[in-house]
């Protein structure tokens, strides 16, 4: 009972009902047997309720009854016979899900839970270090998990005081113990204690995404549930640190002390971290109430730092059940008005019977009415520490008001000073503020002088033009007056024949020469004078030509005047004779015509009146056929709307389907390959283009929807199932491609349904674009071009040749290793003798016998390779099947090329030993490692044949054959190195005490070397495989996280035989072998 009252104080539902009382509670021995027995099937029952593989929190009302159980039998006997037939080391969510429930049963359980239990911590440490191998899922949980479990108990076992909720009293911790040694090494303790605890905390939450919602699913729940009871043990781990931690402070030098500072510190920081990102997740809001850790850790170097320490409590809500569990209800009522009050709550709690024989005591063991009253003292005395309990947590809940308060008086001096800050960044924004309309008056400025510069020089650069223009007319104008000068010359020869007569015109002749003569030299001189008077001589030029044409008319017009009057008046006599008699005609010509005029005036008004009667009869008939054309019209693009509405519903009602269908947790086990993405991915965006062109023609012409519904069908379907295989690709593929796979694929569905719902409101049908769709759909297809396998560089179609080649050749390896072994052979024959010959004899015919074991499975190997071939191929050619499987293909060849390449390196080794150069150990080796990969090929070669087939079991032979001829060769190695190697033996008769003490220390120095050097070698072949793998992996196209993704995905029917590639498991077949030699 004092277990399960100190467990009700950590929680406010520490324990559910307890059972009730057995039925037939007869006083004999068969009784007590069937109580028992009833019991332990009860318990067995809880137990394996709440220690399952489903990857669910464990449930409280089982963990409860197993509680109770150990209060029941005051033990954990049951609870162990149980655990022990459970498969702990084949499942690591049993495992956890054990140690979760353990860990229950050390704090809430009966005391004697630990002394049950502490028989069984070494299983606990092997499991802890078995599970420690596996780096993924719950293998590391668990190891680190068992380990806490494993410093529990020995922290316990080492201080018994200390209960199993680890809640105890200022006063009970400090023990009545002076001995400042103890307090030391009790700190040390529970710096270890905590160390474990906070390494499962954070092995927890880097185990989860927490991008994502985790904590409301069952897997995440599964994992985060054993962190409320890790939480409760390190609220009280820190408080009782932090006072541990001020006493010896107070009796110790703080130099002293440093590391438990430092250490200390460390744990603050991760403990602080921890509870501030468990106080965030949903999960733990409504089961538990985290305490929050100052803001500073505590200041032991100050001594009054002890009063401002507050313990931090974990409160669990009392609506914190599961609801899996039962209702709730104190075991103890803590209202201690009366005796009858406390009764009734008790039987309330525990029913009537319950009252006057809890758990059955007096049938089992007779206790009497006096243990009872005895019983009832002892609760009473327990309720009375719970009131001073809680007043205790009264006063500290006062004292954290009080730092509360001060704590809100800090936050508004803070607000004050923010508001000041605000007010100066104010200030400085209108300043800069300022400075920037400054700044773009300057701007605008220099804007403006930089057009005034600009066109300051266009205008230089048009005079420059100008100026050029004028020096080229300038230029034209010299050519000019050159010209003038030559036709100046045969002027004035023609000036001078025609005034011979006259001597005025000699005169004039004589003094323009004489001008002409001096205008002549002044051009010479000036060029400007010279265009002067050349102007002045073009127009007395032109003067003296106008007087002589002149005078020449005036002197032919005088003679001609009188013949042509003559002439004109006789014509013009007989054109008034002619014009007078045309008039006549004229005037017959126009009353014949205005009369036919008024008659086809006539015709032509009646004709008109007639054709307008026609016309409005007819433009009557337009009208009416018009109406009606419009209306059929408008009936038919109803119709044609209605159809399209109707179209396109359905297909946005396919495409939400599909994004239904991706958050649907039925569709998380569907897997897809990259290569169906890229398909599916092609085929719609074609159909994205021939939509668009359909689109644009039904808007160029509305009654050109019926080559529009067929590719919106079309392109629904093709969607959707792009989303679906998008979604399913995604499963398989690592973490952030996948992330941005489904949020792309998510965007393309919405954008899908955007552009669906577009087409059915009439006002959005010119405006919809699926151009959205296309860029969504290119991602879509870049991603999966991401996640393509990356094979071996090789064409598909040319992988059946590149089988046969390496399978030839690997052939053909064997029997040159086999020949060069003979021909070894007979020169060890021929030069050695002895001992020596004797050893070569052996080893090489051990070699021998591998080499044929071999040669024989690689003959087994392509009989059964042809056999999967034929029976798997159906229709298709050989190579279509191997481009079909390229994985099982790049396996075979990779498994191949080992084989042939072992051959030839263990060849030579048996040629460096026989010749005396190389070692045992490196033929040992050549054979283990040849031996791997023929297991290898073994592998490679089953991974898709029929369990039934001969030719797998004349493989599987073959296979132990290879085994067998391997241990033969290493047995004969080890015979023969041990035959050749010296065994002398030492002789220490004459030396002292002295030197026999000098050799011993020499030998174990000896021995830690080579140790050293030994672990040194082992982690570098550790690596080395590592790297070895990871090489082939990157070669072969494996998946990130180890396993085989098959090309063909769960969603399309294809399945993968085995999970692990052909070159996977020959890989891990080949490592046993070195491990574990035959």
């Amino acid at each position: 009972m004092d277990r399960v009252s100190s467990s009700m104080k950590q929680v406010s539902n520490p324990l559910p009902k307890v059972l009730s009382r057995r039925a037939g509670g007869g006083g004999g021995g068969g009784g007590l047997e069937a109580e028992r027995e009833s019991f332990e099937r009860a318990q067995t029952i809880s137990i394996n309720k709440a220690i399952n593989a489903q990857e669910v929190a464990v449930k409280e009302k089982h963990a409860r009854n197993c509680i109770l159980g150990t209060h029941h039998e005051k033990g954990a006997q049951t609870f162990w016979s149980v655990v022990n037939r459970l498969p702990l080391s084949g499942n690591a969510v049993l495992c956890w899900k054990f140690c979760h429930v353990f860990h229950k049963l050390l704090r809430d359980g009966h005391s004697n839970v630990l002394k049950d239990s502490i028989r069984y911590r070494n299983e606990l440490s092997d499991m802890s270090r078995m599970w420690g191998h596996l780096s993924e899922g719950y293998g590391q949980l668990c190891s680190i998990y068992l380990k806490l479990l494993r410093t529990k108990m020995e922290f316990h076992t080492k201080n018994p005081r200390f209960p199993g909720n680890l809640q105890m009293s200022d006063r009970q911790l400090d023990g009545g113990e002076n001995d400042v040694n103890n307090f030391f090494q009790l700190t040390v303790e529970m710096f270890d204690y905590l160390e474990c605890e906070l390494n499962l905390f954070q092995t927890v939450f880097s185990s989860l995404d927490m991008s994502r919602s985790v904590s409301v699913t069952a897997a995440g729940q599964c994992r985060l549930a054993p962190l409320i009871q890790v939480i409760l043990d390190c609220s009280h781990l820190y408080d009782y640190t932090v006072k541990l931690l001020f006493k010896l402070h107070s009796c110790l030098p703080a130099d002293t002390l440093q590391g438990h500072r430092d250490r200390f510190l460390e744990q603050f920081r991760k403990l602080k971290d921890l509870f501030y990102r468990s106080s965030n997740l949903q999960y733990f809001k409504r089961l538990i109430q985290i305490p929050q850790l100052p803001e500073n850790p505590p200041n032991f170097l100050r001594a009054s730092a002890l009063s401002e320490h507050i313990s931090p409590v974990v409160v669990i809500p009392a609506e914190a059940s599961s609801p899996d569990s039962e209702p709730i209800t104190d075991l103890v009522e803590t209202d201690t008005a009366s005796q009858s009050l406390f009764d009734n709550k008790f039987d309330d709690i525990f029913g009537s019977s319950f009252s006057s024989d809890p758990f059955n005591f007096n049938s089992q063991n007779g206790v009497k009415k006096d243990d009872k009253d005895q019983l009832i003292k002892q609760l009473y005395g327990e309720i009375a520490a719970l009131k001073e309990e809680l007043e205790n947590f009264k006063a500290e809940s006062a004292r954290g008001a009080v730092q509360l308060r001060g704590r809100a008086s800090e936050l508004e001096a803070e607000l004050a000073e923010q508001r000041h800050l605000k007010q100066q960044a104010q200030d400085e924004s209108e300043f800069l503020r300022a400075e920037l309309e400054e700044l773009k008056k300057q701007r605008e400025d220099t804007e403006k002088a930089q057009r005034s510069l600009t066109e300051i020089e266009r205008r230089a650069q048009a005079n420059e033009q100008r100026y050029s223009k004028l020096k080229e007319k300038y230029s034209e104008l010299v050519q000019n007056h050159a010209d003038l000068l030559r036709k100046n010359a045969e002027v004035t020869k023609q000036v001078t024949v025609a005034r011979q007569a006259q001597g005025d015109v000699e005169r004039e002749k004589k003094e323009l020469e004489d001008s002409f003569q001096r205008v002549s030299e002044q051009a010479q001189r000036k060029s400007q004078e010279q265009a002067e008077v050349l102007d002045t001589l073009k127009r007395e030029l032109a003067a003296s030509r106008q007087e002589l044409q002149v005078l020449q008319g005036t002197l032919e017009s005088s003679t001609q005047a009188g013949v042509e009057q003559s002439t004109r008046i006789i014509s013009l006599e007989q054109e008034r004779a002619s014009l007078s008699q045309a008039a006549e005609q004229r005037r017959e010509e126009m009353g014949t015509l205005r009369a036919e005029l008024q008659q086809l005036r006539d015709t032509l008004r009646c004709q008109q009146e007639s054709s307008q009667v026609e016309l409005e009869t007819l433009q009557t008939q337009l009208r009416d056929k018009e109406s009606g054309e419009q209306a059929l019209r408008q009936h038919q693009a109803e119709e044609q709307l209605a159809l399209l509405r109707g179209m396109a519903q359905e297909a946005q009602r396919m495409v939400q389907d599909a994004l239904g269908r991706m958050e649907d947790p039925a569709h998380l086990g569907c897997t897809g390959s990259a290569d169906c993405l890229l398909s599916r991915t092609l085929a719609a965006t074609e159909c994205v283009e021939q939509l668009r062109d359909a689109h644009r023609q039904y808007l160029s012409d509305g009654a050109a929807v019926g080559s529009l519904l067929p590719c919106l069908a079309r392109f629904a379907h093709l969607v959707s199932d792009t989303l679906l295989q998008g979604s399913a690709t995604s499963h398989p593929a690592p973490m952030e491609p996948a992330d941005r796979l489904l949020e792309v694929c998510r965007q393309c569905g919405s954008e899908a349904v955007s552009y669906l719902s577009a087409l059915q409101d009439p006002t959005m049908v010119e405006g919809a674009d699926c151009s959205l769709v296309t860029a969504c759909l290119g991602q879509i297809s870049a991603i999966g071009e991401e996640l393509r396998p990356r094979g071996l560089d090789v064409k598909q179609e040319e992988l059946g040749d590149l089988v046969d080649k390496e399978m030839a050749a690997t052939a053909a390896a064997i029997e040159t290793a086999s020949a060069r072994i003979e021909e070894m052979l007979s020169k060890a024959r021929a030069g050695d003798t002895g001992v020596k010959l004797e050893v070569n004899e052996r080893i090489l015919g051990s070699c021998t016998g591998l080499m044929q074991a071999i040669h024989v499975l690689v003959l087994a190997s392509k009989d059964l390779q042809r056999e999967i071939v034929e029976s798997g191929r159906g229709a298709a050619s050989p190579k279509e099947f191997y481009a079909k499987n390229s994985r099982w293909t790049e396996g075979l060849i990779s498994a191949s090329k080992a084989v042939g390449w072992g051959a030839t390196v263990m060849v030579d080794a048996a040629d460096l030993v026989v010749q005396g150069k190389g070692t045992f150990e490196e033929l040992m080796v050549c054979s283990r490692e040849i031996a791997a990969s023929t297991a290898q090929l073994v592998a490679a070669s089953k991974v898709k044949a029929d369990k039934d087939s001969a030719n797998l079991c004349k493989l599987q032979q073959a296979s132990r054959g290879v085994n067998q001829a391997t241990a033969g060769v290493v047995a004969s190695t080890k015979a023969g190195k041990s035959q050749v190697e010296e065994k002398g033996h030492m002789d220490f008769s004459s030396m002292t005490l002295t030197q026999i003490k000098r050799q011993e220390m020499d030998s174990q120095v000896r021995v830690l070397e080579l140790e050293n050097q030994l672990q040194k070698e082992r982690q570098k072949l550790g690596e080395l495989r590592k790297k070895h793998y990871e090489l082939a992996g990157v070669a072969e196209g494996w998946e990130e996280d180890g396993e085989w993704i098959p090309l063909q995905s769960k969603v399309h029917g294809g399945s993968s035989p085995q999970g692990t590639s052909p070159r996977q498991a020959g890989a891990q077949l080949g490592t046993a072998l070195w491990e574990d030699p035959p």
